[in-house]
């Protein structure tokens, strides 16, 4: 079998594993065999470029970042659908219908709640996807629409001309496990998966837009060349065979039995994997569609039923406090049992103390519970009518209830956020944080054998990763002697890493890379630092009074001193000295801008600083070089404007050669 065969096989293999996986949710080959099929063809696309096609499976996250997405004029309009929201009116929906046709069969399909876009195949090749935008005009998100396991690139047995609606959206259990990671990095979480995915569909860098792990259903053929159906329902059973995931529907004769139906997927909502927002009617035969037609805005053969937010009284049992991985305080409202939307609901989040406060939220307190987006419990309000004479005030604690520790709200924030630099509910962010390369840089140590040695007892802090040995670390799952070995390297290496490292890996708040340089340069050492007055740090350059308060109660706390204790103990390099010897770019301001390749923009900002220049963030007179990678934007425009050098990565590097 010759390269091109070969390649051609691989393909077919990789896209039947594809489909049976994130389709037939009935995967026949294991990730391992997956993966070596891939870097198999990864090898033989690398050696012979001729044979590299946009529909390869390892083209789909190949596309580069882009400054703004293009304008797609749409073929057919994608329109969006008169909503109803009782029998009564899909009543009427029926009867108008039959005035306008006569007797009618109707199709009832659960409505996806995404993003809605259009996917243009050309002889079978997927070659542009757009948002629906207005309806007559959206945007082209192809690459990021390739990132879509689910969405087949090429079609066996495809017309010329194939144009397909479908719905993208984030299933359940992605937006959970996403948020949780959100969580954990301090980021924002996602407020519900329609957000998420419609957010995620219109990132500019298609890699973002993977990362993101979107699906798609498609309901729709807008038009086609070559084939001809008189049904909706002949039509999604044709996407199905050219193998796209479409949407679950059932046929029906009368609007009597379309309620039926209605009623019975609002009751299954929760066992979809996907948002519903409601159901949609549609009339089924194509040539009475088009007899209905369609109105400015909507067509006349389709209506979108509405579920109404169901809400019901419940008592509150308790108010108990999580800690998360950031260190939050979140409370969350311990329920009596209720039945809402088609899930047993037992807890609610109460977010934040401000939340609790402005609604006078109390233990034993009646209060009117709905689900947010159908996923989220929260509490609507408090029935004052039967709260119980003994009641009172909910407090807040003043101190951590995992580790005791003081807590602290954010400054100008709601968030309360424990103050531990030991504390167990933290214990994965701290330590990720402090092997993180903005940290003690230790490579090998990121989540995953982070979490390992928690799991297995092996550390509690950061300061534990020092006592590690090659025995206890050889001895987990996974690991063997020689990863132990080059994991225990590089922590013995980190301990050399000097002041400035390590007071950007402690995690004290408002204390990142930027003021861990100035502190470091101020005070030369931790013991200086550790008995330096509020007065002190103030005075120190670019921090503030709020920054130095931080710093001080951080060092004052029990477990900052026993971490440190452990980091002194292991002998972990404390002191700071400058190299001096290299100060080529004194006095020198470089704005970085772009996609870099060789660097990352903290590498590339590192370099400049140990040769004595600066970094800026946005681009002024007083800028010297801007650094460009690709798809530099406006910072490139506006220093060509103001007459700035402009340097490649390539001059870079003669630069600092």
């Amino acid at each position: 079998m010759n390269a091109e065969e070969r390649v051609r096989e691989l393909r077919r293999l990789l896209d039947e594993a594809s489909y049976k996986y994130y389709v037939l949710d009935a995967p026949d080959m294991s990730d391992y065999d997956y993966d070596m099929m891939l870097r198999e063809l990864e090898e033989l696309e690398a050696q012979h470029p001729e044979l590299v096609t946009p529909e390869s499976p390892t083209q789909r996250v190949g596309g580069k970042a882009v400054e703004a997405f293009a304008e797609v004029v749409h073929e057919a309009p994608l329109e969006s659908l008169q909503d109803v929201f009782s029998f009564e009116e899909l009543e009427a929906f029926g009867q108008r219908v039959a005035e306008a046709v006569g007797e009618a069969e109707f199709d009832v399909e659960p409505k996806i709640d995404g993003l809605s876009v259009a996917l243009r195949y050309e002889n079978g090749i997927f070659v542009q996807g757009a948002t629906r935008g207005n309806g007559a005009v959206g945007e082209d998100v192809t690459e990021n629409l390739r990132t879509i396991r689910s969405l087949p690139l090429r079609l066996e047995g495809a017309p010329e001309h194939l144009v397909v609606r479908g719905e993208v959206y984030m299933s359940k259990k992605v937006f959970r496990i996403l948020n949780a990671e959100r969580e954990r990095d301090e980021k924002p979480l996602f407020a519900n998966p329609r957000n998420a995915a419609a957010g995620s569909l219109r990132q500019l860098d298609p890699k973002i837009a993977a990362e993101r792990r979107l699906d798609i259903i498609c309901f729709n053929i807008q038009a086609v060349t070559g084939r001809s159906f008189e049904k909706h329902s002949e039509t999604l059973e044709f996407l199905r065979s050219l193998r796209f995931p479409t949407v679950p529907h059932m046929e029906y004769g009368s609007v009597r039995e379309c309620w039926e139906r209605i009623r019975a997927i609002g009751d299954d909502r929760d066992q979809f994997d996907f948002d519903i927002d409601g159901a949609v009617i549609k009339v089924n035969s194509l040539a009475q569609r088009t007899q209905l037609g369609s109105t400015a805005k909507a067509p006349r053969w389709a209506v979108a039923f509405k579920y109404p937010p169901e809400k019901k009284e419940t008592r509150v049992t308790d108010i108990v406090i999580q800690v998360g991985r950031t260190g939050v305080l979140t409370p969350k409202a311990i329920l009596e049992p209720v039945r809402l939307a088609g899930t047993t609901v037992t807890n609610a989040t109460l977010h934040n103390q401000d939340f609790i406060a402005e609604r006078d939220i109390r233990i034993g307190d009646t209060v009117l519970v709905q689900k947010a987006g159908e996923i989220i419990p929260e509490v609507l309000c408090v029935n004052l009518s039967k709260r119980p004479a003994d009641s009172v005030p909910y407090e807040f604690p003043a101190v951590c209830p995992e580790c005791g520790a003081p807590v602290k709200r954010d400054e100008g924030g709601a968030a309360i956020r424990c103050q531990g630099a030991e504390c167990p509910a933290q214990r994965l962010r701290h330590i990720v944080h402090f092997a993180s390369r903005a940290g003690m840089d230790i490579e090998g140590l990121g989540i995953a054998v982070a979490q390992l040695l928690i799991d297995n007892d092996l550390i509690k802090s950061a300061g534990d990763i020092y006592f590690l040995s090659v025995q206890d670390i050889a001895a987990l799952p996974g690991m063997g002697k020689k990863s132990a070995e080059n994991l225990i390297s590089a922590i013995e290496s980190s301990k050399s890493n000097g002041l400035v490292k390590l007071l950007g890996s402690l995690g004290i708040p408002q204390v990142g890379q930027a003021a861990a340089k100035v502190l470091a340069r101020r005070f030369g050492s931790m013991e200086a630092l550790e008995s330096a007055a509020i007065e002190e740090l103030t005075d120190t350059e670019d921090v503030g009074p709020v920054t130095a308060q931080n710093i001080r109660s951080w060092l004052d706390s029990d477990q900052a001193m026993h971490l440190l204790g452990l980091l002194k103990k292991a002998g972990v390099d404390m002191t700071y000295s400058e190299d001096v010897s290299d100060r080529r770019f004194e006095g020198k301001i470089f704005v970085l801008t772009g996609a870099l390749s060789k660097y990352t923009r903290d590498e590339a900002g590192e370099i400049i600083e140990r040769m004595g220049g600066k970094t800026a963030s946005s681009v002024s007179k007083k800028t010297s070089y801007v650094l460009a990678g690709e798809n530099a934007g406006s910072k490139l425009t506006k220093a060509q404007s103001l007459g700035i050098q402009i340097i490649t990565e390539d001059e870079f590097e003669t630069m600092i050669s």
